[in-house]
């Protein structure tokens, strides 16, 4: 572990030149830049609070501010995206970066590394300027802001596992890539993201329980809704997956990191 990390800082120089090289490429050209940033999730937000607000504002138990339901979608809606971007990019990025791989020797491990710091960029543009938005409407948490840390960094911690996995696996296999775009646009609409888990009947709320991102989810919406502290306990289970994940993804990794090169 210890030979990693100092394999990783020895490299940062070509982590954080990716990462801004990445971020510059990706607003080449465009008149407003770093603005689509913001304006693609604005944009998803707008519509489901025109859809949704006056169904949903009576839906959300014990809360009357009237900025209510619209902090609960940011809530999970912006944090979403970054568990989508860092999953979804990490399994496509041996294949992105197949000519970077056969050319140059470095530690293959920079590669996720630069998918987080890039997300965790993009992500802090935005949510810098929701925070700005809780501040000026007065719907600031508190204290119970910090405890958005641990839990980005658990959820953090999720996407990558799980992206290491399926990057490794999407390899060999070329339709991991595809089935699991699938599977993260019907991810999203069975977390309580757009809708509280109230609004489900009794009977379908225990099977939340088996969704990790809905104990996240539900963590972020309590801390930035309700301005609670989240109940760590919910969080174990995904912790603890998270882990699993990011094992089982660096062990894929290094025993399969010579026939992912040939693969490729």
């Amino acid at each position: 572990m210890s030979a990693m990390v100092r394999a990783l800082w020895n490299y940062r120089g070509f982590i954080l030149g990716s990462v801004k090289r990445e971020f510059q490429s990706k607003y080449r050209n465009s008149l407003l830049g770093a603005t689509w940033t913001v304006l693609n999730p604005l944009a998803m937000i707008i519509v489901y609070t025109v859809i949704f607000s006056q169904v949903m504002r009576a839906k959300l138990p014990g809360i009357d501010t009237s900025f209510a339901y619209s902090i609960y979608l940011c809530a999970g809606v912006l944090t979403w995206g970054l568990f989508s971007e860092i999953a979804g990019r990490a399994q496509n990025v041996f294949l992105e970066h197949a000519n970077l791989l056969k050319k140059l020797s470095f530690p293959r491990l920079c590669l996720p590394v630069t998918v987080v710091a890039s997300a965790a960029l993009n992500f802090a543009i935005i949510f810098g300027l929701f925070t700005a938005f809780l501040i000026i409407t007065g719907n600031f948490p508190g204290f119970a802001f910090i405890a958005m840390i641990p839990v980005l960094v658990i959820q953090i911690a999720f996407a990558i596992g799980l992206g290491m996995v399926l990057g490794v696996l999407n390899v060999f296999f070329r339709d991991v890539g595809q089935f699991f775009g699938v599977v993260l646009q019907f991810w999203f609409w069975l977390t309580p993201i757009v809708y509280p888990i109230t609004i489900l009947p009794e009977s379908v709320r225990p099977l939340m329980s088996y969704n990790p991102m809905a104990g996240l989810m539900n963590a972020y919406q309590t801390i930035l809704v309700r301005g609670e502290w989240p109940d760590w306990i919910t969080l174990w289970p995904v912790t603890l997956l998270a882990v699993l994940l990011c094992i089982w993804g660096m062990r894929l990794f290094r025993k399969h990191a010579g026939e992912i090169v040939d693969e490729l």
